[in-house]
């Protein structure tokens, strides 16, 4: 699972090119007659049959990785899985959806417990580093040694400034490694938003496009206030969390946008103690929210005035999508409407709960997460910054090209 163009197809043709014979790629895109070929029955050598004539070659046991693309736009190839894996099971199938969990909640009939799940996302920054072949680099924070990785932090916030502006799309990031040039990965997250766009056209219902739409349209600006929750009134005048909840459950669904819900009491489990009507809303990658933005790479790379205010936003954002890509952690953030301060993110560490204060820059003044700590006692506080990595009485700063270390 995961949004239009982080490499789903990429990766499944990949892994079959290595470790496989033969790849039997077959595409439910546009594709009547594979979708109605599982339509009558499961009966898997007629399947098998049939697959065989559309690849062109025999599929054999074991030798051939079978690739089922698009196959939300199939919802009977779907559930032809659970009988490949209960009565063939030595035929090695994957399969990928854009739009699989919208399919889900449509009603398409989930193999439980007859397929490994696995989702993709945006290239991480430490994935990034190795793309830009600074592999050393990233090799480096898996390593957890600061006393080695400090002496390179130039170099960690150089890239870092530069992913901000260039994202974890694959696309963008493999034309950045080949050519630097920065107007190029504007076009491309350009030309990606706008088949993102169309993809909200052709696979979301009438009634509820415009509001996708609104809903998207307005993210960036929702995170660029103080108060990063997301408020229905900033969309249209007078408008409702419920006239909503359709247009951002099929967002969430679609893997365009993530979504961090807020908890009023900081206790285990958080999961008990959200609050369903407050959360923010980010999107799916760092660089496409520059673009969505159109904040250019000089002012993210050398900073200005203009980029101050929306720093703390993009960075927001980053640490979010690392948390999302490089860590086992559900992200939820603290407040309330009477509380005095917010916490940016909380997350449950095994039986405890985590604050986590993100901070831009170096300059780390901020009374949120000593109050917190102070009102809560947590055993474990996280600042993330510009700062080296420091243990200190009641908190540790990772710097933000180590969040993946969490």
């Amino acid at each position: 699972m995961g949004a239009r163009q982080v490499g789903k197809t990429w990766l499944m043709r990949e892994f079959g090119r290595l470790f496989y014979k033969n790849v039997a790629y077959v595409s439910f895109y546009n594709n009547s007659a594979m979708k109605n070929l599982f339509e009558s029955d499961y009966d898997i050598n007629r399947l098998i049959s049939y697959l065989s004539i559309e690849v062109g070659f025999a599929i054999e046991k074991e030798n051939t990785l079978i690739i089922f693309d698009e196959i939300q736009n199939a919802s009977k190839a779907f559930e032809s899985l659970k009988y490949f894996c209960e009565e063939a099971g030595d035929y090695h199938i994957m399969a990928a959806g854009s739009h699989l969990g919208v399919a889900l909640h449509q009603g398409v009939s989930y193999p439980v417990g007859k397929v490994d799940l696995l989702n993709l996302y945006p290239l991480s920054f430490r994935e990034y580093l190795c793309a830009v072949n600074e592999k050393a680099l990233s090799d480096a924070l898996l390593s957890k040694d600061f006393s080695l990785i400090d002496g390179f932090v130039e170099k960690y916030i150089y890239h870092l400034k530069n992913y901000y502006y260039v994202g974890g799309m694959p696309e963008v990031v493999k034309n950045f490694a080949l050519h630097g040039d920065y107007n190029e990965v504007r076009q491309i997250q350009k030309n990606i938003l706008v088949q993102y766009k169309g993809d909200f056209g052709k696979h979301a219902g009438a009634n509820e496009l415009s509001r996708i739409n609104m809903v998207w349209d307005s993210i960036p600006m929702q995170l660029a206030k103080e108060n990063r929750k997301f408020f229905f009134g900033k969309m249209k005048k007078g408008a409702r969390s419920s006239e909503f909840e359709v247009a951002i459950q099929w967002l969430l669904d679609s893997g365009f946008v993530h979504k961090v819900s807020r908890v009023n009491e900081p206790h285990v489990p958080l999961s008990a103690y959200k609050d369903f009507s407050a959360y923010k809303l980010f999107v799916l990658d760092v660089g496409l929210l520059c673009a969505m933005s159109e904040l250019d790479a000089k002012s993210i790379i050398e900073g200005n005035s203009l980029f101050v205010e929306f720093k703390g936003a993009l960075t927001e954002q980053y640490v979010l999508q690392e948390l999302v890509a490089s860590t086992p952690y559900t992200a939820y953030y603290y407040g309330s409407e009477k509380a005095t301060f917010e916490q940016d993110f909380l997350i449950q560490k095994e039986n405890k709960v985590v604050p986590i204060e993100v901070k831009a820059e170096t300059n780390v003044r901020s009374q949120s997460l000593k109050a917190f700590y102070e009102k809560y006692k947590p055993e474990l506080s996280v600042r993330f910054s510009l700062l080296p990595y420091k243990q200190q009485d009641w908190m540790v700063n990772i710097p933000l090209y180590a969040v993946c270390l969490l």
